[in-house]
């Protein structure tokens, strides 16, 4: 079905497949079956496809094709684009530790408030389940996981941070993430992970991929450091 499929020019040498609006675990599924089936049948004509929650930007090849033509063959694709492909269940699981503590992670104590939970109960259940990778973007690594229970889903910070540590582990309303650098941000500080989430010098040059899924496991302050983590004093908010 393509009543729900919309594709708008995205550059000179780019269209972007919009899908439906409900971003969630279906559609998101729904994206990574469509993204393959077009790298499978266009790749000859496709420089770069960037999967999104519920989006696909296709860079082409101007030499090869046109906006036009690139619409009607993505279309025909799309409309053929089997609904069951046992390669979205086969993408990695991916493990990250994480130093949870009012230490590493500010506003652990603010979310076990909210939410009426110990810091313990915010911690583990943070812990309980597998997130799924829907997209990459703000940041170079910067990988959108979900779905939080909304046991602990916690809004924004009303005022950004001017420095988030890298490596801090992070929630915001129904998403987490780990920052791959420092950066600005408002997303509410849980703990830190020591893993790279991108280094431009390994291959590949991020640990997640768009339709991974990731689970965080607790480590201890001992472990963070000895795997490389480093813990610096949180900047305040302004």
């Amino acid at each position: 079905m393509l009543d729900d499929i919309n594709i708008q020019i995205a550059g000179e040498n780019a269209l972007i497949v919009y899908f439906s609006q409900n971003k969630n675990n279906d559609t998101a599924t729904r994206v990574l079956q469509a993204q393959q089936h077009i790298q499978g049948h266009l790749s000859d004509i496709i420089i770069d496809l960037v999967a999104s929650y519920s989006s696909i930007l296709v860079v082409f090849n101007m030499l090869k094709t046109n906006h036009h033509q690139l619409r009607s063959q993505l279309r025909v694709t799309l409309l053929n684009t089997p609904k069951h492909n046992v390669n979205v269940d086969e993408n990695k699981v991916v493990q990250l530790p994480v130093y949870y503590s009012t230490e590493s992670g500010p506003e652990l104590s603010l979310i076990a408030r909210q939410s009426q939970l110990s810091v313990e109960q915010v911690i583990e259940i943070h812990q309980q389940q597998q997130y799924r990778v829907y997209a990459i973007g703000f940041a170079p690594g910067f990988a959108y996981l979900g779905d939080i229970s909304d046991k602990i889903a916690t809004p924004r910070l009303a005022t950004p941070r001017m420095k988030v540590p890298k490596g801090a582990v992070a929630i915001a309303d129904k998403q987490t993430a780990v920052y791959p650098s420092d950066s600005p941000g408002g997303w509410n500080i849980i703990g830190l992970c020591p893993i790279e989430m991108f280094d431009i010098n390994v291959q590949p040059s991020m640990p997640v991929q768009v339709g991974d899924k990731v689970e965080f496991h607790a480590i201890s302050k001992q472990e963070f450091l000895a795997l490389g983590g480093k813990l610096e004093s949180m900047i305040g908010n302004g």
